[in-house]
Order: structure tokens, then C-alpha cells, then sequence
């Protein structure tokens, strides 16, 4: 859990008495996904174990939506029972729609009912999200975790995703509590004021970026650019480790640096660490302080590499292991 930056609590009391409910919040993403009352759910998401599958059920319910409990596994008989009881959604993993659509052409099962769908637990590149599309089930995604249930959503805009009304986002640097401006990539970390689980920044250990303006689709809320990768970079050097927060505090030792990298290479079968710097106008003498700073934070020798504003990606990446063992 990461505690850094007060939250300020009088600007966000309002969500406090708000009202909302985990039910309540988990239909915001099914609604926007297209699924309206009256409609029937495939529910793929697990049961057991974990509470994916009571989260979704719990939103479509509150949405006046009838499900089907399909959890995990079982592939041929889901097949039989979407073909014999035609649901028109889908919620679970992209995954697994594939394998159930697929596993329905094999067999000739009919389950064309299945019109849209509201994915989450795995990655769902264009190429994947296209072939849905020529299969006719229009497919959303929402970012989720178990502590938090669903943090955010995408809409029929398909630009980014909305943050969900009942938690308050923010994006911060890897390794500290520290907030980074709109666009930069950083580590999720995520408050609920849920009475019976709360949560205060809880860092997700997932990276992300603030979106800029409304969506599109006309919601207001914030709007993040989903998931982006993994924020834990603690890395292991010369036999110790090195945190991303030990790098960002030899930055902030310096205030001239910006963007800074720790790049990990072997040479002559030894381990060697270079931060890359961006540094606009380089004072004298600038290159040996810094390393000096590194020395003192990490208690291990590197080098410096002061580069030009921009040069470094907007990637939330802190230490970088481009060690090669091959």
C-alpha cells in the first residue's frame, strides 16, 4: 500500500454518502457495454477462489439482467448451454469467448445469440477484438482487480477507459507515492471507500496514464488508457536488490534531471548499471554528482548518461534489465 500525497478528502466526501453499492458500481461497465434489462448473461468469470464471477453476476443482477453461472472450464457443455438457452452477452476473458465460439463451429452448435460482451483477466489486442467483431459479439473491456472489483471500463467510444464513479484513481510515480501529470505513464493506485472492504491508496502494482477531456461517448468522469504492463521493476544487481524508488530518489537529489532510467547490462560477465538522465542544460560537474547520489542511494557504482529532454519513452519504466543470459 502506498502512502504518499494526502488525498483531499473534502473535494472527494461526496462519494462517501454517495450511495453506491459493489453492485451497483459493477453495472456502470455492463451498462456501457451495451447489455440492458431484460437481457441474459453468460457469465464466464470464475467462482471459485475468487470473486470475479460474483462481481459481474452482482452488476448484471443490479441491472435487471438474468445470468447464466457458466465459471470456468466445462467447454462443450457451456457450448450446449448458451446453444440451448441463447443468452445475448457474455462476460469472462477473451480467451475463453474464443474457445467457446470456436468450440461451437467445431461441433455445430448455434450460438449466435451471442451479441456483445464485456471482457477482462487477459489482454485484448485489436486483432482479437476485430475477430469478434466479424463474429458478430460487439466486445468491451474493464480493467478489474479482486480487492477493488472493476476499476474501470471502456465504452462504445472505444477510447480509453472511464473510471468507475465509486473509487478515486490516480497515477504516481513507480515506487513512490508521488502523482505524475496527465499522460505520463504510471503505477494505479486506487482508494475505495467501500464500508465493508475499504481501501486507501492501495497501489495495484499496475501501470497506466491519465487521459486528457471527457470521452467521446459523453461520460465525465476521469478516463485512464488502461492497462499498460506491470510496475515492479525491483531489480537485483551485483547481488543486491535496487528498488525503482532509490532511482527516483537520486533524481529527486538533483531537480536539473527529468525523466531518469536505470539500464542494467552485463560486461566481461559482470553486472553494470548506467542511468540515463534527461538534463536540459548540464551544469559542471553535473555527471559526477548524480553518480555520486547513485553510490549513496544504492551502495553500488554506476554510470551516468546525461541525454536530451524527450529522449527517454513514456513508459513508466524506471530500472530497465536488458541483461541477456543466452
Amino acid at each position: 500500500m502506498v502512502i504518499g500525497a494526502q488525498l483531499d478528502f473534502p473535494h472527494w466526501a461526496h462519494k462517501l454518502n454517495a450511495g453506491f453499492t459493489p453492485a451497483s458500481c459493477s453495472a456502470q461497465p455492463i451498462f456501457a457495454a451495451g447489455f440492458r434489462r431484460g437481457d441474459v448473461v453468460h457469465n464466464a468469470f470464475a467462482y471459485h477462489l475468487t470473486p470475479g464471477g460474483f462481481i459481474l453476476e452482482s452488476g448484471a443482477h443490479a441491472l435487471g439482467c438474468t445470468v447464466i453461472p457458466g465459471g470456468v472450464g466445462n467447454t462443450e457443455q457451456q457450448v450446449e448451454a448458451i446453444a440451448h438457452l441463447n443468452p445475448n452477452g457474455y462476460t469472462g476473458t477473451p480467451d475463453f469467448l474464443k474457445i467457446l465460439l470456436d468450440t461451437a463451429d467445431k461441433t455445430g452448435k448455434d450460438v449466435s445469440s451471442l451479441k456483445r460482451g464485456l471482457v477482462s483477466g487477459a489482454a485484448l489486442p485489436p486483432s482479437l477484438r476485430a475477430e469478434f467483431d466479424a463474429r458478430g459479439v460487439a466486445v468491451l473491456q474493464a480493467y478489474a482487480t479482486a480487492e477493488l472489483g472493476v476499476i474501470a471500463y471502456e465504452t462504445a467510444a472505444r477510447d480509453g477507459m472511464v473510471v468507475n464513479e465509486n473509487i478515486i484513481v490516480e497515477i504516481v510515480r513507480p515506487g513512490t507515492g508521488d502523482p505524475v501529470g496527465d499522460g505520463e505513464v504510471g503505477e494505479v493506485v486506487v482508494t475505495s471507500f467501500n464500508a465493508d472492504y475499504p481501501m486507501i491508496r492501495l497501489a495495484t502494482g499496475d501501470l497506466s496514464a491519465v487521459l486528457a477531456g471527457p470521452s467521446p461517448c459523453g461520460r465525465t468522469n476521469m478516463r485512464i488508457n488502461g492497462w499498460m504492463g506491470r510496475a515492479d521493476q525491483t531489480t537485483k544487481i551485483k547481488g543486491m536488490f535496487v528498488h525503482p524508488g532509490q532511482v527516483v530518489e537520486v533524481a529527486k537529489r538533483h531537480p536539473e534531471l527529468g525523466r531518469v532510467r536505470l539500464r542494467i547490462t552485463r560486461e566481461a560477465e559482470q553486472d553494470v548499471m548506467t542511468l540515463a538522465a534527461e538534463c536540459a542544460v548540464p551544469a559542471s560537474g553535473v555527471e559526477g554528482a548524480v553518480a555520486a547520489s547513485l553510490q549513496a542511494v544504492t551502495k553500488l557504482k554506476g554510470r551516468v548518461q546525461l541525454i536530451a529532454p524527450g529522449t527517454l519513452p513514456n513508459d513508466g519504466k524506471i530500472i530497465a534489465d536488458e541483461r541477456s543470459y543466452s
